[in-house]
C-alpha cells in the first residue's frame, strides 16, 4: 500500500506539472480506480468531475499518469536489483575477507583513531607493506596526536624517510596540533570536523570514520573505484577524479548494517589492492569472479589506461627533492653547505629549482650563506 500511495502522489505531480489544474483530481481518482483503493468520497469525486465536463482534462493526462506509473514501476525494479546484487556481493567478500585480509596493525581493532589517521595518509600513493615499517616507528615516536604535535619539523621530516612525498609528514604534524588545540587532543568523529583538519580531505575522513568510529559512510579511494566499475558496472576504471556515478554506485552497493558497511569498505579496498589490480588482475583467484560484470562482457579495455598512470621517475624534481632531503637527514646536525648538496646532482639548474620549491614546501631551512638545513 505504501508503494500504491507514493505512485499515487507521483501520479499527481505528473499531473499537476503538465495539465491544468482541473487534472490532478481527475488523475488520483482514476488511477485510485485502477488499483482497487477507492473510498465513497472518490467515486462521488468521479462522478461529479464527469459531470462538470472534465472528461477533456482526463484524456489530455492520462497519457502523463501512465509515464508516471512506468517510471516509478522502472525505479523500484531497479533499486531492487541492486540491491540484491549488493547482498550477494558482500556475503561473497565477507567471507573471503575473514580469511584473505592482510594482518595490518591498524586493522582489526588494534589501534585507535589516531593510528588509523595515520596509516591512511601514510598509505596515500604508497603500498601498505611499504608504509608498515614508517607506521610503527612513528606509532613508537608519536603515540598521540599531542607526542606528534610538540616534535619539532626536522624530526618529523627525518622521521619520514624516504617514504615519499614528504610535505605529508608536515600536515600530518599541523593535523596534530589542530587536533590538540581544537579538539582537545581527540580525533573528531564527525565527517565535517574531519575534513577541516590539514592534510585531511574526503577520502581519509571517510576512512576514519568508516575504519575507527564504525560509521556507515562510503569510502572511495582508487582500489574501490576500480573494483566497483568493473565487478558492478562492467567497465574499466580510468582514475581521474571522482565522478556523480561513482559516488553514486558507491552509495548505492553499501550495504545498510554499520558493522557490514565496514567490512565491505575494507573488504572491497584490500580486493583491489591484492585480486583486482589495475593491470593484471587475479579473476581466477576473485572472490566475485562468478558476478563480475566485467568479466562477463569479456573484460572490456583492461589495463588499457592505468587507474595510476606509471611515470618515470629517475631525474623527476621529485627525484632530486629526495637526494636533497636524504641528504639533509643523514648530514651532522641536518645542516650541509650549499658545495655538499651540489654532489648530490649534477644539473645545477634543476638542482636550484628543487631547493627552492622544498624552501617553498616549508621542508628545508635556507641560509643566508646558501647553506641547507631541515627546519
Amino acid at each position: 500500500m505504501a508503494f500504491l500511495d507514493s505512485f499515487t502522489a507521483a501520479a499527481i505531480f505528473v499531473a499537476s506539472c503538465e495539465t491544468e489544474l482541473r487534472a490532478e483530481w481527475l488523475a488520483v481518482v482514476v488511477v485510485d480506480s485502477l488499483i482497487g483503493s477507492l473510498v465513497d468520497l472518490r467515486v462521488k469525486l468521479l462522478v461529479d468531475s464527469l459531470v462538470f465536463g472534465f472528461c477533456a482534462a482526463f484524456v489530455e493526462a492520462l497519457p502523463l499518469v501512465f509515464c508516471s506509473f512506468v517510471i516509478c514501476t522502472t525505479i523500484v525494479t531497479m533499486t531492487d536489483q541492486r540491491t540484491q546484487q549488493a547482498q550477494n556481493m558482500y556475503e561473497l567478500l565477507a567471507s573471503w575477507w575473514q580469511e584473505s585480509a592482510r594482518d595490518f596493525p591498524w586493522r582489526f581493532g588494534k589501534t585507535d583513531a589516531w593510528g588509523v589517521l595515520l596509516s591512511e595518509v601514510m598509505s596515500q600513493q604508497t603500498p601498505m607493506t611499504r608504509v608498515l615499517p614508517y607506521w610503527l616507528n612513528w606509532m613508537e615516536l608519536w603515540p598521540t596526536p599531542a607526542d606528534l604535535a610538540a616534535a619539532s619539523a626536522a624530526e618529523v621530516i627525518t622521521a619520514w624517510g624516504t617514504l615519499g612525498y614528504p610535505r605529508r609528514a608536515l600536515r600530518l604534524r599541523e593535523c596534530a596540533q589542530a587536533i590538540v588545540t581544537e579538539r582537545g587532543g581527540t580525533v573528531p568523529s564527525t565527517y565535517g570536523q574531519l575534513v577541516v583538519l590539514p592534510g585531511i580531505g574526503d577520502y581519509t575522513a571517510s576512512a576514519v570514520l568508516s575504519f575507527s568510529y564504525h560509521e556507515r559512510i562510503p569510502v572511495i579511494d582508487t582500489n574501490i573505484r576500480r573494483v566497483l566499475s568493473r565487478a558492478v558496472v562492467g567497465e574499466e576504471s580510468f582514475g581521474g577524479s571522482v565522478s556523480a556515478a561513482e559516488r553514486k554506485t558507491a552509495t548505492q552497493m553499501l550495504p545498510s548494517d554499520r558493522e557490514q558497511s565496514v567490512v565491505w569498505n575494507q573488504a572491497v579496498m584490500e580486493l583491489g589492492a591484492t585480486i583486482c589490480t589495475a593491470k593484471k588482475p587475479s579473476c581466477d583467484d576473485c572472490p566475485l569472479r562468478s558476478s563480475c560484470a566485467f568479466a562477463a562482457a569479456g573484460w572490456p579495455r583492461l589495463g588499457e589506461k592505468r587507474t595510476r598512470p606509471k611515470q618515470s621517475f629517475v631525474g623527476t624534481n621529485r627525484h632530486v627533492r629526495g637526494l636533497i632531503l636524504k641528504a639533509l637527514r643523514t648530514a651532522p646536525k641536518h645542516h650541509l653547505d650549499y658545495e655538499s648538496v651540489a654532489k648530490v646532482w649534477e644539473d645545477s639548474v634543476q638542482l636550484d629549482l628543487c631547493i627552492a620549491s622544498l624552501d617553498e614546501d616549508g621542508l628545508i631551512v635556507m641560509h643566508d650563506d646558501h647553506s641547507l638545513a631541515l627546519p
